[in-house]
């Protein structure tokens, strides 16, 4: 959530930088001015009146006591007229406050400035490549190669669930396990602390990450108990920082979490959704950092080496796109999209997003900490999918299919598989 005092000071500046992300902030800006306005001078008047009930008070009390008890009284009458016009302030103040967040909250994260415009991913900024696009047309698509191989079902798991829940069978299963488990021990070598965390989240939760109320739709829903299955572990493991208040020493604060992810992907449907292109449940390693407002750029570039890493331990051809402002999401103000090639279908697809959300998410989960001047300020957040398994599993199928029809474990795997080829 942007600063309220931020939007105070530099309202024309927000309502540009949001017109990147093709938002038109204009409206929101004046109606969270002018509610401020109202809030503030609400503010001003019920202190003055609280002033007023203490003075008052004091008199009342000398009153008595020099016997001038009709002058007392009426003093008396006057506290109570006041004590009633407050109540009725303190409700107007918080019916103004919940107004003003309420409108706080539909305003996206302003975009970094490096981010282009745009309107789709079309226009998206490629910043780096490794390896080759091999286009050989003879090569299969994973969803042939697994059903031969018999080591992903999708049948079965549409009768089980629906569909974009796949089983995963004999050496499929043991190479998910295998990549959860490569990606946690990367992430633990580079500096992160692994940490187990639910896989549903109350609505505090979802909405302190930026979930709610943007992405309510793409979110599966516990009604009885008010619950949202989580679309990442991001959403838990940031939260274990929400209403804290951190040492400046803390910092960085460095978390990987493996979990299954749940997402709706409401109106998804066609050739892009076959296969394992798009699921409902999947699973993936996230790496989170919470770090010192002036390094936070820094850190960003930091984890998209770490992710660099991954695909090149996998051995898989990628690339690196900054998401312009029509594709960049809700809550981020900079996101690196990382591609791998797909041979099979002969294009790219994103395996991961590393994004810095600044103050956003800080702002709105009440995450401070404490500087060496004494005074509190927002940390900044970011995260990272490190990675996700399914469009992984994918590229592993299809780029390291060999002429025969069998499958290449990559080396760096092969000692978590226990074997070499499928």
């Amino acid at each position: 959530m942007i600063t309220l005092n931020f939007l105070r000071e530099y309202p024309q500046v927000v309502i540009e930088r949001l017109k990147v992300k093709n938002f038109d902030a204009t409206g929101y800006v004046q109606q969270i001015l002018e509610l401020d306005n109202q809030k503030r001078a609400l503010q001003k008047q019920l202190d003055d009146n609280l002033a007023r009930q203490n003075v008052i008070a004091k008199q009342i009390g000398l009153l008595f006591k020099e016997g001038k008890t009709a002058e007392a009284q009426a003093l008396k009458e006057e506290n109570t007229s006041l004590k009633d016009v407050a109540k009725d302030m303190e409700q107007a103040l918080a019916d103004a406050e919940t107004r003003l967040n309420d409108i706080l909250v539909l305003l996206p994260n302003m975009p970094h400035s490096s981010v282009p415009a745009g309107k789709s991913a079309e226009d998206n900024e490629i910043v780096y490549t490794h390896g080759k696009a091999v286009s050989q047309e003879q090569l299969l698509p994973h969803w042939e190669i697994c059903k031969k191989l018999n080591i992903l079902d999708f049948e079965t798991g549409v009768k089980i669930t629906g569909a974009g829940f796949p089983v995963y069978r004999n050496k499929g299963a043991r190479l998910q396990r295998a990549l959860i488990n490569f990606f946690i021990d990367q992430a633990v070598a580079a500096g992160y602390e692994e940490v187990q965390v639910p896989y549903v989240v109350n609505e505090s939760s979802a909405y302190a990450t930026g979930q709610l109320p943007d992405k309510e739709g793409q979110m599966y829903f516990v009604n009885m108990d008010n619950l949202y299955l989580i679309p990442t572990a991001e959403v838990p493991v940031t939260n274990i920082y929400r209403n804290v208040l951190l040492k400046e020493s803390d910092f960085p604060i460095r978390h990987c979490a493996y979990s299954a992810c749940f997402r709706r992907e409401a109106g998804s449907y066609g050739k892009d959704v076959r296969g394992l292109n798009r699921l409902h449940q999947f699973d993936k390693v996230e790496i989170v950092q919470i770090v010192h407002p002036e390094v936070s750029y820094q850190v960003l570039e930091e984890m998209k080496a770490h992710v660099s890493s991954l695909l090149e331990k996998l051995e898989l051809p990628y690339r690196i796109v900054r998401l312009c402002g029509g594709d960049i999401s809700f809550t981020s103000a900079l996101t690196f999209d990382f591609e791998v090639w797909s041979q099979g279908q002969q294009k790219w697809l994103e395996v991961s997003s590393v994004s810095n959300f600044e103050s956003f998410q800080a702002n709105r989960m009440k995450l401070r900490f404490k500087a060496e001047n004494g005074k509190s300020q927002l940390a900044h957040t970011l995260n990272g999918s490190a990675l996700a398994l399914p469009r992984i599993m994918a590229a592993l199928m299809e780029d390291h299919q060999t002429a025969d029809g069998h499958v290449k474990i990559p080396e760096a795997l092969q000692k978590y598989t226990g074997f070499d080829m499928i």
